[in-house]
C-alpha cells in the first residue's frame, strides 16, 4: 500500500461504529467469542469521553478506518514511568500485510517517546496465536517472562 494514502490519527466520536465492529470481529477471530454489541459500544463509548481511561489510534485509508490499536496505562513504580498496553489491535483483512499495523506502532512509538514519561510498549497475545507473535516480533516487541494472571467476574 502507498503510505501516503494511509493517516494515522487519533479515534474521534465519528468511530465509534468501526471500533465496535472491528472489537467484535477481533474476539470472534481470535478467540471465537461473540461478545455482546451493546457492552462493547457502551465500552469504546465511555473510553472515547474519558481519555484518562485510555485512546484508540485508527488507521485511515480514503475516508475508511482500517485498523485500531486501543492504548491503556499502567503505572511502573519500578521504571518511574508508564507503560502503554497496546489493546484491541484489528486490522481490516484486505488491509493486512499491506504495513497498517506497522505504521499503526510505529506512530505510538514516536509519540510515547514524546510524551517522556513512557518506558515501553506491552500487550498480550492468545497463547496459541503463532501469527500475530510472528508480527509482534517483528516489530521489536518481545516475550517477557510475566504471565497474565486474572480474576474476572463478568465474563464474556
Amino acid at each position: 500500500m502507498n503510505p501516503e494514502r494511509m493517516v494515522i490519527r487519533a479515534a474521534e466520536r465519528r468511530d465509534l461504529a468501526a471500533l465496535v465492529a472491528y472489537n467484535l470481529a477481533l474476539a470472534w477471530e481470535t478467540e471465537q467469542k461473540r461478545l455482546d454489541p451493546v457492552t462493547v459500544e457502551a465500552g469504546v463509548a465511555a473510553l472515547l469521553g474519558d481519555p484518562q481511561r485510555g485512546f484508540y489510534t485508527v488507521a485511515e485509508v480514503e475516508g475508511q478506518v482500517v485498523g485500531q490499536v486501543l492504548i491503556t496505562f499502567e503505572w511502573s513504580d519500578w521504571r518511574n514511568g508508564w507503560f502503554w498496553w497496546l489493546q484491541s489491535v484489528y486490522v481490516q483483512p484486505a488491509f493486512r500485510r499491506r504495513g497498517v499495523f506497522r505504521a499503526l506502532v510505529e506512530h505510538l512509538e514516536e509519540r510515547a517517546r514524546r510524551e517522556g514519561q513512557v518506558v515501553g510498549l506491552r500487550l498480550y497475545v492468545e497463547r496459541d496465536n503463532r501469527a500475530a507473535q510472528a508480527v509482534y516480533a517483528a516489530l521489536g516487541l518481545q516475550p517477557t517472562t510475566y504471565g497474565v494472571l486474572e480474576k474476572c467476574w463478568k465474563p464474556v
